[in-house]
């Protein structure tokens, strides 16, 4: 997983992947493609 300052890069590598908030997090993840995951705060 990356830790990433922007999020809106990592969205647009994939078509599947998904902008999630949890728990003050953001999350990029992705269903299909388990490597495209991203972290951000």
């Amino acid at each position: 997983m990356r830790v990433a300052s922007s999020l809106k890069t990592l969205k647009k590598r994939h078509k599947d992947c998904r902008v999630i908030r949890r728990k003050g997090r953001v999350y990029v993840i992705n269903k299909t493609n388990p490597r495209f995951k991203a972290r951000q705060g």
